[in-house]
């Protein structure tokens, strides 16, 4: 893939595509949800369409809504496509149904997800699929601080606010923590 394309189709000024990783089950691939996690990023970089240029330190954090679900495994990636954003989620689901990931409920526990958090500094209000930026992503300690990770002068396209403006908007009981011994955080492709 040209450079040239890949800053054409990720937004016309250079920005990211910055996608959520998170798995709270063991996946048909992997046995824990860190593994899986590790291999969803695998995965992301491998894909023709998609370069890889920032993955996040890997965070444990409890479930939102808060329920008797295991913790969840979170991070964020940051890549560069020329595929569309519609293009690109339906990729992002073939992965996770290789993952073992199946949709019956919202916010069920989960072995695969991956969301589309924002592509570049691009706005897209419903009916368009799909919404971007994200419409909870301003709601997560688990996406923000991996987020950080990733793109540390990330400011929300729509009302502009910073990403540490956006954590310091935070309620402080969404359970977050760094998990330590991974060798790769975070990681700069």
């Amino acid at each position: 893939m040209r450079q040239s394309q890949v800053q054409k189709a990720s937004s016309g000024r250079g920005n990211p595509v910055l996608i959520a990783i998170g798995a709270n089950l063991p996946s048909a691939m992997n046995t824990t949800p860190l593994g899986a996690c590790q291999a969803a990023a695998a995965a992301i970089g491998a894909d023709e369409n998609m370069t890889l240029i920032a993955r996040s330190a890997w965070y444990e954090t409890a479930p939102v809504p808060a329920s008797d679900q295991p913790w969840y495994v979170n991070g964020v990636v940051a890549l560069h496509t020329t595929l569309a954003p519609d293009r690109l989620m339906a990729v992002l689901h073939d992965i996770e149904a290789r993952f073992g990931r199946t949709r019956r409920t919202r916010n069920e526990a989960r072995a695969m997800d991956l969301d589309m958090l924002a592509y570049g500094r691009m706005v897209a209000a419903p009916p368009s699929w799909p919404v971007l930026p994200h419409p909870r992503l301003c709601q997560r300690l688990f996406v923000l601080l991996p987020l950080r990770d990733v793109a540390p002068r990330w400011c929300h396209p729509v009302d502009g606010r910073s990403i540490d403006q956006l954590i310091e908007g935070l309620a402080p009981e969404q359970g977050i923590r760094r998990l330590d011994g991974d060798p790769d955080d975070p990681v700069k492709a």
